[in-house]
């Protein structure tokens, strides 16, 4: 038994120094990227250099290091605009050398603005996201969704890009299902089976601070046995999360039962130590005045949020987003 422990000891030193080496490579690469970026950005903007000695550079590079990528005449533009981006930038500076040259590509041809690329750079950072990962968080407009996310008791909208354990660090508003694949007319069993056949894209939509617990989780209350459509426990939270999953429009009923289903996690389930139970309560739609009325009364630790089967179009978003912050300049 000793010996078993001293070679798991000798394993994770091991991974500890590959991690570690693989993390001082991709900073030096990341940093390469910069600095040719650098020197190219200072001889186009001087005049020194145009399209054509750009390729010139790239078919050098071509000939030296055959087996080289990302440095072709596209990829030496992209150092470049690379640079430009960044180099006013002190605070994000630091931390695009945590991402891969992949990564950081998406970023800068995904986002617009340096409020946009500095959240995905920082959700990318505290999530390790893969390539596949940031893509998808990316096209299905995550960063705008966040910002809306209880968009009217927000004071302002930037102190979200630059808080301390963000971004991914609330639940939302809206949720983006387009993974599921549904048909247009589907139940809610269908909805269930989907979201347990996709977990792991469900987990990356909710957040990967996410732990799955168990589908129709069974309580029993009363000699009476209930069952929560999906529980999950929450590390970031350090608590169960109830979700309740329905077809159709938010009805106030829903937050009742929820607030049952919250009490008896609370009451039988919930350790030492953790905090009380969180429940999310995902609809297709929901009346806002509905919804406020039905939490008027209700001290209950419940988001009821909608989820869309497909992507939610970028500039209706945006236009969303432009809209609250008018409403927020004007307080």
């Amino acid at each position: 038994m000793e010996k078993e422990l001293e070679f798991k000891e000798i394993i994770n030193i091991i991974q500890s120094h590959r991690q570690n080496a693989y993390r001082k490579i991709n900073e030096e690469l990341v940093t390469m990227h910069y600095e040719i970026g650098c020197y190219l950005s200072k001889k186009v903007n001087a005049g020194e250099y145009g399209d054509g000695i750009i390729s010139k550079i790239a078919t050098k590079i071509k000939e030296q290091y055959p087996t080289l990528t990302g440095f072709s005449k596209r990829g030496l533009y992209q150092m470049i605009q690379f640079y430009e981006i960044y180099k006013e930038n002190e605070k994000v500076q630091p931390l695009v050398t945590q991402l891969s040259w992949t990564n950081n590509l998406l970023i800068l041809q995904g986002a617009k603005t340096i409020e946009e690329r500095e959240f995905y750079i920082r959700l990318c950072i505290k999530n390790n996201y893969s390539k596949r990962e940031l893509n998808r968080q990316i096209q299905s407009n995550y960063y705008e969704r966040y910002l809306l996310s209880n968009g009217n008791a927000l004071e302002s909208i930037e102190p979200l890009v630059g808080e301390e354990d963000a971004p991914n660090t609330k639940l939302l508003d809206v949720y983006s299902l387009e993974f599921l694949d549904l048909p247009n007319n589907y139940k809610e069993k269908d909805l269930k089976s989907a979201i347990m056949s996709n977990l792991k894209d469900f987990i990356l939509e909710i957040g990967k601070d996410f732990s799955f617990v168990g589908k129709e989780y069974r309580i029993q209350v009363g000699n009476r046995d209930f069952y929560i459509d999906l529980l999950f426990y929450n590390r970031a939270y350090s608590c169960l999360v109830a979700f309740e999953l329905k077809i159709g429009e938010f009805e106030p009923e829903y937050l009742s039962k929820m607030n049952f289903y919250l009490e008896a996690l609370d009451r039988q389930e919930r350790k030492e130590g953790e905090n009380p139970s969180v429940g999310i309560i995902l609809c297709s739609s929901k009346n806002e005045t509905v919804v406020e009325y039905a939490q008027a009364r209700s001290n209950s630790p419940t988001a009821i949020s909608t989820y869309k089967t497909k992507l939610i179009d970028k500039k209706l978003l945006q236009n969303k987003l432009i809209e609250y912050q008018k409403t927020f300049d004007q307080k």
